[in-house]
């Protein structure tokens, strides 16, 4: 049975688009992390490109919102972004300093021309550089993307010409609904150990 809700699509340029989002990773992160597990966020992609940026983006408007909490390690930001030369290293690291590891991985994507600017969530990994025909390791517990453009041809060049008014709003919202999430995942966590 499958406990996910079947909608794992959301609208970016909805305006219930940031209530809609973090509902839906409030959902995921309570059906998928459990207690024992360490809540790694791996934001992928490249500050080189507009159409890649949206990983580094989150990472970037994350960060400071989730520095006072101790169980969450966040890797990729426009400072240290994690691309195809470095994402097989870090994968690499996080296995190694943490026992047990839950990786929320976030990516940018290419996809229908009816779903650009449409935010994603799977209980799947990622398989990130799929949409410009690279070969890199699935990640992942839970994989959130954002459609920032249409796939099928010429994708670098595609991804290079992405609006980054665009990319900016994705980031906002996926950076927000995280946040949020997360903020309700751990008081509802502390209110059941306190029980």
């Amino acid at each position: 049975m499958n406990l996910f809700p079947k909608s794992n699509y959301v609208d970016a340029n909805s305006p219930f688009a940031l209530s809609q989002f973090s509902d839906l990773v409030h959902k995921y992160l309570l059906k998928g992390v459990s207690e024992d597990e360490d809540l790694i966020i791996l934001c992928i992609g490249t500050d080189r490109s507009t159409g890649d940026s949206l990983g580094p983006l989150v990472g970037h408007k994350l960060l400071p919102l989730i520095k006072s909490y101790k169980d969450i390690s966040l890797f990729g930001t426009l400072e240290n972004p994690i691309h195809a030369k470095n994402l097989e290293a870090t994968i690499d690291k996080i296995y190694s300093d943490f026992k047990s590891p839950f990786i929320v991985a976030v990516d940018s994507s290419l996809g229908n021309y009816n779903r650009v600017g449409y935010l994603t969530i799977k209980n799947t990994p990622l398989k990130p550089g799929s949409g410009v025909n690279k070969v890199l390791p699935p990640v992942g517990n839970i994989s959130i993307t954002g459609i920032v453009n249409v796939g099928g041809m010429m994708e670098f060049m595609v991804l290079q010409n992405t609006r980054l008014s665009l990319v900016m709003n994705m980031a906002d919202i996926i950076s927000k609904s995280l946040y949020i999430s997360l903020v309700k995942f751990y008081k509802e966590k502390a209110h059941i150990l306190e029980k």
